[in-house]
C-alpha cells in the first residue's frame, strides 16, 4: 500500500507545480500579477488568510495604486480608462496592466483624440499598449510591443443605417477583418505563416453587427501621421490602398511574421 506520506509528498510535489505555473501564466498575461501571487502566498502563510481574497486585494491595490508611480521611474505612464475622446475597448486592458506607454506617446493620443472628438466627435479607442517596466519584455501575443512606443487602436465603424458609432464589432477589439481575404493574408499563409490569420480567434465574442467606416478611420490615421512623434503606422496594404493613403511612407505593410492589420491599427513613435 502506499504510505500516507507519500501520498502528501506528491500532492505538496503537485501544488508546487501548479504554483508554478500559475506565476508563469500571470506573469505572462500581466508582467507583475506572478509576482503578486508569490506576495500572496507568503503572506497567506504567516497569517493563514485566504488566498483568493488576499490576491484581489493586492492586486487591486497594486494595479491602482503602487504600480504607476513605479513605472514613472522606467519613464512609461499609464493611459486613462477614459478621458477626452481617449478610452479603452474594455477594462480588461488596464487591469491586466497592458495600458502603458512613454509619456511622448500618451501626449500624441491625448491631442490627437481631443482634436478628433471636437471637430468630428471620433473617439480614439486603444487596445494593448505595453507593460509597466522592461524594454524587451515581451506583452503576448504581439511581436513588439515591449518598449513603450506601440500601441494599438482600434477601426471606426458605423451601422447599417450608414450612421457613424463609437462602438466595435468585437469585445476584444480584435479579431473581426474587414475583409476576410485579401491577397496579403493568402500569400502569407499560403508561406506558411499560420499565425497571420490568429486574430480572429481572438474576438471573445462578437456583440454589434456593423460595417467598416473608412472615413472615420482615415481620419483617425491621418491625425496620427500629422503628428511629428508618429515613426509607424500598419494597416493591411490594400486598406492604404482604398483609404488613399498611398503617399504616405510612414504607413507600411508589417510583415508576415505579424498577424493581419485589417481589424486595427498599430502605432508607434520614434
Amino acid at each position: 500500500m502506499i504510505s500516507n506520506a507519500f501520498c502528501m509528498s506528491i500532492k505538496n510535489v503537485f501544488k508546487i507545480i501548479t504554483h508554478i505555473v500559475w506565476i508563469i501564466l500571470l506573469t505572462a498575461l500581466t508582467q507583475v500579477g506572478g509576482f503578486i501571487w508569490v506576495l500572496t502566498l507568503i503572506l497567506c502563510k504567516l497569517k493563514q488568510w485566504k488566498k483568493r481574497y488576499v490576491f484581489i486585494a493586492l492586486y487591486l491595490l497594486f494595479n491602482a495604486v503602487i504600480i504607476p508611480p513605479i513605472a514613472n521611474y522606467f519613464g512609461r505612464v499609464r493611459l486613462p480608462i477614459s478621458k477626452q475622446g481617449l478610452k479603452c475597448k474594455n477594462i480588461t486592458y488596464p487591469i491586466l496592466f497592458r495600458n502603458y506607454v512613454k509619456p511622448k506617446l500618451k501626449k500624441l493620443l491625448e491631442d490627437s483624440a481631443l482634436s478628433l472628438i471636437e471637430q468630428d466627435n471620433i473617439k480614439i479607442t486603444y487596445l494593448d499598449a505595453n507593460f509597466p517596466f522592461y524594454d524587451g519584455f515581451p506583452l503576448l501575443p504581439h511581436r513588439s510591443h515591449n518598449d513603450g512606443k506601440k500601441i494599438d487602436i482600434c477601426f471606426m465603424y458605423k451601422t447599417k443605417n450608414g450612421l457613424s458609432t463609437n462602438k466595435k464589432p468585437s469585445i476584444s477589439g480584435y479579431g473581426v477583418y474587414v475583409k476576410k481575404e485579401n491577397i496579403a493574408t493568402k500569400n502569407c499563409i499560403e508561406k506558411g505563416y499560420w499565425q497571420y490569420d490568429f486574430p480572429k480567434y481572438l474576438t471573445l465574442g462578437t456583440i454589434n453587427n456593423l460595417d467598416f467606416d473608412a472615413n472615420a478611420t482615415k481620419k483617425i490615421i491621418t491625425t496620427f501621421l500629422s503628428k511629428s512623434a508618429t515613426q509607424k503606422i500598419f494597416i493591411e496594404p490594400y486598406l492604404k490602398t482604398e483609404l488613399k493613403l498611398n503617399r504616405y511612407n510612414k504607413i507600411r505593410f508589417h510583415g508576415c511574421k505579424a498577424v493581419r492589420h485589417d481589424d486595427h491599427i498599430h502605432l508607434q513613435i520614434k
